[in-house]
């Protein structure tokens, strides 16, 4: 048999990401590939950082995109600023704090547990007794935008908690960048790791980082070597740091990296406070739908995150039959339960170019007409209505 060319189908994707990319953010990754050490390609390099930086409100000379996914970002942070022995308070209350504890014990550090219920914010209160408990701690680390429940927590009120027990600050801002404030420099975040398939509307498999200089003097005093050699930021900033020759190191994804210029420029363009002002705006008209429906979010309004709304799936509804349904007779996906939350939640993302006015309607529609079907016990035909007054209130 002979193999043909993949054609993906057409979909509208309303999950946990990847978000929808726009026809910009694909028509530059189309362009001509260039040497990873071109000048031309250089230019483009430091254009890239200084963009990254507006997106992540800071001033951090170390600040680019790792080349891989934003899992990646993750341990980019974790290899280079824990070291064997380290003691790390890591905030727990979804999957992905989780995943910061599985870094911290492959990098021989010590991780110290602060757990909070699955759809609620991170408790400052409980980070402080943790420190309080262990003044040896060097590091804290926790999710501001949870994507596992669609729970955002206080950043800005974490990383002081931490720096009053001089301790740096990890951040996981994957869901967060581009889609809620976020002010690396305001706030004093010491490292900070994203992706660029959610807010930021571009694909997957790159991860935007910063370091400030608290985390660069970390990270130069180190007394044991980076555990990754492909993320030791020694070796990479040869690369990506600095206006001198670079220095090679690996072959960039170099059509990607067009494309997340291009991302970036498109929130430029619109602005960082009206891009998250979109995101909530449209996040209102879609719980003004979703409520008018009788269905109920997880994370209480006051913690809820604007761009991924985790809502529990009614009694006696088959959670993976709705998801299949809006795919086949919609091609619209939406994600399902992670972890202790399996099977009892979905989550609707509204994230980057896929936040706005018509896929919020269109998913309210294709919702009314599922659940519908199959008989779950919501009010129908009200849906779009609802959404329709929160957008032109």
């Amino acid at each position: 048999m002979t193999t043909k060319s993949f054609h993906p189908p057409q979909r509208i994707l309303l999950g946990p990401g990847p978000s929808d990319v726009s026809a910009r953010v694909l028509a530059a990754m189309a362009r001509p590939t260039i040497g990873h050490l071109d000048p031309a390609f250089v230019a483009m390099m430091d254009e890239l950082k200084t963009l990254l930086r507006y997106a992540f409100r800071t001033e951090n000379e170390l600040t680019m995109p790792v080349s891989a996914p934003g899992s990646a970002g993750m341990e980019t942070c974790f290899v280079n600023l824990v070291e064997p022995g380290d003691k790390v308070i890591v905030c727990q209350n979804g999957v992905f704090g989780g995943r910061m504890r599985e870094n911290v014990e492959r990098c021989g550090g010590v991780a110290v547990m602060v757990q909070d219920d699955w759809g609620r914010a991170v408790d400052p209160n409980k980070l402080e007794d943790a420190l309080k408990a262990n003044r040896d701690a060097r590091l804290v680390a926790f999710v501001q935008a949870e994507t596992s429940t669609g729970a955002v927590s206080d950043a800005r009120r974490l990383v002081e908690v931490a720096h009053r027990y001089d301790c740096l600050a990890i951040v996981d801002a994957v869901t967060s960048l581009g889609g809620s404030p976020l002010e690396v420099d305001g706030w004093g975040i010491d490292a900070v790791y994203s992706g660029t398939q959610k807010c930021l509307s571009c694909t997957p498999g790159l991860a935007p980082v910063s370091f400030g200089a608290r985390a660069r003097d970390r990270i130069k005093g180190r007394k044991a070597p980076v555990q990754s050699w492909f993320l030791d930021l020694n070796l990479v900033t040869g690369y990506w740091g600095g206006t001198s020759r670079r220095t090679y190191h690996h072959t960039a994804p170099i059509n990607a990296l067009y494309g997340l210029h291009e991302a970036l420029v498109m929130l430029q363009e619109e602005g960082l406070e009206n891009a998250w002002s979109r995101h909530r705006r449209n996040h209102l008209a879609l719980r003004a739908g979703l409520e008018s429906m009788g269905l109920r979010f997880v994370v209480p309004e006051e913690e809820r995150l604007p761009q991924l709304n985790a809502i529990r799936v009614p009694e006696g509804v088959d959670d993976a039959a709705v998801r299949g349904a809006l795919l086949k007779d919609y091609g619209l996906e939406i994600g399902a339960g992670l972890g202790a939350m399996a099977g009892q939640v979905w989550r609707i993302g509204l994230m980057g170019y896929a936040s706005n006015a018509r896929n919020v309607l269109c998913a309210l529609a294709a919702l009314d007409d599922v659940l519908g079907r199959l008989g779950a016990p919501i009010e129908r035909g009200v849906a779009v209505h609802a959404a329709q007054r929160t957008l032109t209130a």
